[in-house]
């Protein structure tokens, strides 16, 4: 059955009208793929999969001091470079997903690169990183391990890092793709499901933080590395035998190639004169788009860029004999790609420091917990699985938000439209993220407070609970419903149809990113701050450092992100394509803060 004109109308209802196509390249049939069957078998991949991610990740500083033997500062950076390399790698999976591979056959290869990683991981610490027996419990300190031990054990994790990265920004964008939101009923389908996608990521990731953190902080390293081997095993199973239902976008080519001639024919022709009501390049049918891609409509923003759009003399006579020269004459769909991908650049670059809030979770987060009170009737509590808080607070707030405020700021604005839009939502996000440092600075000046004084050189030792940690946590996974998941959306919409794994990739490069500015920021705060010999604000004893000061700094160079977003978020302008957003001019205002 193909969705081609001419044919019966209920033929043309039954395929998708958003380009998607079956295993077999032929337009897929709404009724026999996606929707969510499909979307519910990747959302059962994405928990398993970030069980086995966190199964590593949410205890690796802890692994990296009680078995390599770091101390807590260089730890603390080693975590923030792998985390960062990790969604680096993210650029690599989306490139190779939208231009040649597909979103399917991306990540199905970089699944099994991430089972490879994990096995890998879990054999050398059982065979050789885990000596004496039993080290690694914070008691028992591991030997010695020699160079190719180590280097065995950097290979494994960053496999890891290299299948979880190029994996994770297309299986978002494949999940999206189930969903046709050219379809009233699928397009409201398709914003719940980024919802259901961040809330089924925090849920693999609380079994991670408990029963696994509990085991890995008793010592038992390789139980839990194997579980998450097992895990990343399952999720790979799953995700195949889901095949047949699946819906594809096609590979739409290089799209660097496709940038430099919009900027080179641009170039090219910059002493043109642009008049108001120009004569722009632009074409119809198999031409018009890239793989049957919508086109997107021509907007005012970036008037430099549409010189490669302008039709000269000699590209017009080119152009009646058939030839096409696309380094002199671009189509206007391809110059708005490369307007579209600027304008989210300034938005993207404020989202940075929030990760950097985001990824003291993994790091300060737990070595700020590993000295409080963690033992409650004789029951030690890990400092890692405090994180687990962070994941019910996601998961009560994506509730609250869906069901209580979204429909309520609707009401009050009186108007058919959702409530927040994506770029409110991460604006909201960002002033919670201030929030949940300010507090996580207070509950550290209290954590002092309640030191050890008979012991001040103690490792240790302070009578405060680790339960305090609760709000900071708790006000982390609030700020994620916001920044996060609006990030998720707004980042897959506003990218045209053959990035949009570039645009989940945005978001995940500004995790990474976040998480090299915050070891950037240790670095130059212990330099600074260990001046005329003294101990730093993060010491390998935090008895006798002040990490209230760094939770208080970030506090600070969130707010001042917070001002810079909202300037940015104002002067944004959405992408209109052609079809669902070429009816919507007035949505353009949905998007301001």
């Amino acid at each position: 059955m193909a969705c081609l004109e001419g044919k019966f109308k209920e033929e043309q209802d039954a395929c998708t009208l958003d380009g998607t196509v079956d295993l077999h390249g032929r337009p897929a049939i709404r009724a026999k793929s996606g929707r969510w069957v499909a979307g519910t078998i990747i959302l059962l991949n994405q928990g398993l999969a970030t069980l086995a991610f966190f199964g590593v990740g949410v205890n690796l500083v802890l692994f990296l001091t009680r078995v390599i033997g770091e101390n807590n500062a260089d730890a603390a950076n080693s975590v923030s470079k792998w985390t960062g390399t990790v969604y680096i790698f993210s650029l690599v999976g989306a490139f190779l997903s939208d231009s040649y591979w597909g979103r399917y056959k991306t990540c199905a290869i970089f699944q099994g690169i991430f089972v490879i990683g994990l096995i890998s991981l879990s054999l050398s610490s059982y065979l050789f990183l885990l000596k004496p027996g039993g080290c690694g419990d914070g008691k028992t300190p591991c030997g010695a391990h020699s160079s190719m031990e180590m280097g065995l054990f950097y290979l494994s994790i960053y496999l890891v890092a290299l299948g979880n990265g190029g994996y994770q920004p297309t299986i978002v964008s494949f999940g999206a793709d189930q969903f046709d939101e050219e379809n009233p009923k699928e397009g409201l389908s398709k914003v719940s499901f980024f919802s259901y996608f961040y809330l089924a990521l925090n849920l693999g990731s609380l079994f991670s933080n408990t029963i696994l953190g509990y085991f890995e902080d008793e010592g038992m390293w390789a139980l839990g590395f194997w579980v998450s081997a097992g895990s990343a095993f399952a999720a790979l199973v799953l995700f195949l035998v889901g095949t047949p239902r699946y819906r594809h976008c096609k590979p739409s080519g290089n799209p660097l190639s496709r940038f430099c001639q919009v900027l080179v024919a641009a170039i090219k022709k910059w002493r043109f004169e642009l008049p108001p009501n120009a004569n722009l390049y632009s074409v119809d049918g198999k031409e018009s788009s890239t793989n049957g891609n919508r086109r997107i409509l021509h907007t005012h923003g970036f008037k430099f860029l549409d010189r490669a759009a302008l039709i000269s003399s000699r590209d017009f006579d080119d152009k009646n004999q058939g030839i096409h020269n696309p380094w002199t004459l671009c189509p206007v769909t391809q110059v708005e790609e490369v307007k579209c991908i600027l304008r989210l650049l300034p938005i993207w670059l404020c989202t940075i420091i929030y990760s950097v809030v985001f990824t003291q979770m993994a790091s300060l987060f737990v070595e700020q917990g590993a000295v409080m009170k963690t033992t409650v009737s004789g029951f030690r509590i890990p400092p890692a699985s405090m994180s687990s808080f962070d994941i019910l607070s996601v998961a009560v707030f994506i509730f609250l938000y869906r069901r209580i405020l979204d429909p309520l700021v609707g009401r009050i604005k009186k108007s058919d439209a959702k409530g927040f839009t994506e770029l409110q939502r991460m604006g909201v996000g960002l002033v919670i993220a201030v929030i949940a440092m300010v507090s996580a600075g207070i509950v550290e000046c209290y954590r002092l407070k309640y030191a050890r004084k008979d012991c001040p050189h103690c490792d240790g030792s302070s009578s405060l609970s680790i339960f305090w940690q609760i709000p900071q946590y708790a006000f982390i996974g609030a700020s994620e419903v916001f920044m996060y998941v609006g990030q998720l959306e707004f980042f897959n919409a506003q990218t045209p149809d053959g990035l949009k794994s570039f645009g989940s990739a945005l978001c995940m490069t500004s995790m990474s990113l976040g998480n090299y500015v915050s070891s950037l920021l240790v670095s130059i705060v212990m330099k600074i701050s260990t001046e005329d010999h003294m101990p730093g604000w993060i010491p390998g004893n935090l008895n006798k450092g002040q990490l209230d000061r760094f939770f208080f700094l970030l506090a600070g160079l969130t707010t001042i992100d917070l001002v810079v977003y909202i300037g940015c978020a104002k002067w944004y302008k959405c992408i209109k394509l052609e079809g669902k957003f070429e009816e919507r001019d007035e949505a353009d205002d949905d998007f301001k803060v």
